[in-house]
């Protein structure tokens, strides 16, 4: 019997994959079966190996370089990833950015990246791969949001926009999508130990009710169940270690 956790036979495109919770997402995908395509906009030499990684894996895999708040570089993106691969079956919007800004600092320009790389991102990817899930009817796509969709959070209100509005995105798509046989669900994980949580932040596991950070195998982990479950759609799964933001 074939396990539902098997995506053999599947191209899954994971953006920003080339460290973090991206590079973490994409090698458990590789270990559940399938070929990887890994986006990055910067970090060449680390998405390359995570490329070797997934190859080691005995996976398929290619590194495709876009600035997904670009609609040309994702149309070229998702182009090169079926000559390479083959047209995605699978995506991730894991690409995003985090800086911190207070009321009174915040610019126009922090703003507006932020938007766009955060949530523009998500929608741009989505329609790039929305017509060949929609011609095979089957496609899975996960938005990686934030508890600072729902929280205050620390990094700022632009941020907390950018990912409430990511959780928007996903009940719309999946409300419009899921009788074409694909599911849009998020998944919200809260202080995570990688290396966008800066050293002074590192103590803040006390204030979380299971008493550490968590740790990017658990998004992981949370991301693969959300893709091999065909009954769940428009949902968001919180990873907060217990705190709440109710």
């Amino acid at each position: 019997m074939t396990s539902f956790l098997d995506l053999q036979g599947r191209v899954c495109l994971v953006t920003g994959a080339s460290r973090g919770i991206g590079r973490t997402i994409a090698l458990t995908l590789a270990e559940a079966g399938a070929d990887i395509a890994v986006n990055c906009q910067t970090h060449i030499d680390d998405a390359r190996a995570v490329e070797n990684d997934v190859m080691a894996l005995g996976r398929r895999a290619v590194v495709v370089q876009a600035d997904v708040s670009q609609a040309g570089e994702v149309n070229r993106m998702v182009a090169e990833i079926e000559a390479a691969l083959a047209p995605v079956d699978v995506l991730v919007n894991n690409a995003g950015i985090a800086v911190r800004r207070g009321i009174d600092d915040l610019t126009e320009a922090d703003f507006d990246t932020t938007i766009a790389v955060n949530l523009k991102s998500a929608y741009l990817c989505t329609h790039a791969v929305l017509p060949h899930m929609r011609a095979q009817k089957w496609g899975r796509i996960v938005n990686i949001s934030s508890g600072a969709a729902r929280g205050a959070g620390s990094i700022g209100l632009h941020y907390n926009a950018a990912k409430a509005g990511m959780e928007g995105l996903t009940r719309g798509y999946a409300a419009r999508l899921v009788k074409d046989g694909i599911t849009v669900n998020a998944v919200a994980p809260s202080l995570i130990e990688t290396d966008m949580m800066p050293a002074a932040r590192v103590d803040a596991g006390a204030r979380i009710p299971l008493g550490r950070l968590g740790r990017p195998e658990e998004v992981a982990q949370a991301t693969l169940m959300v893709i091999t479950n065909a009954y769940m759609t428009g949902q968001t799964i919180h990873l907060s270690g217990g705190m709440s933001f109710d």
